[in-house]
């Protein structure tokens, strides 16, 4: 199963789902292994140590110090990996509002990671990028 590749119609069509829960950013060392009752939405590898998107309330029960409080939007989108521009163009209209964005590519949806604070603003420029784009 492909993903579409058409910037125009991944913009019109995207439907950007604000996620409930508050997450953080944490790390491990490297050879640290994650806390058995842990379970990050993504992991990612570093020379520097394992970093982990988890929830904010499961970085506290295992003990790890969190940073950038932020929620997630899903792009309800099967974009393909190989697409080109798509979140150029939403990481720009996020940094026009002055907005910091930690975007993670999935194989089937594209993540936003958006502080916390602002995360309705988020939504609602996503939602205005996609009725610009013919949405």
């Amino acid at each position: 199963m492909t993903g579409e590749t058409n910037l125009q119609k991944l913009l019109a069509s995207m439907t950007p789902q604000l996620l409930a829960d508050v997450y953080v950013f944490a790390t491990l060392a490297p050879g640290t292994p994650v806390p058995a009752r842990l379970d990050p939405i993504m992991q990612f590898r570093e020379r520097e140590g394992l970093t982990l998107i988890t929830t904010e309330d499961e970085a506290k029960a295992a003990g790890l110090a969190g940073t950038f409080r932020c929620r997630m939007i899903t792009l309800d989108i099967h974009s393909s990996l190989e697409a080109v521009g798509f979140l150029a163009a939403i990481t720009r209209r996020l940094a026009a509002a002055g907005m910091g964005v930690n975007p993670v590519s999935a194989f089937y949806h594209d993540h936003l990671f958006v502080p916390a604070e602002r995360a309705e603003e988020a939504l609602a420029t996503l939602q205005r990028l996609a009725a610009e784009s013919g949405g």
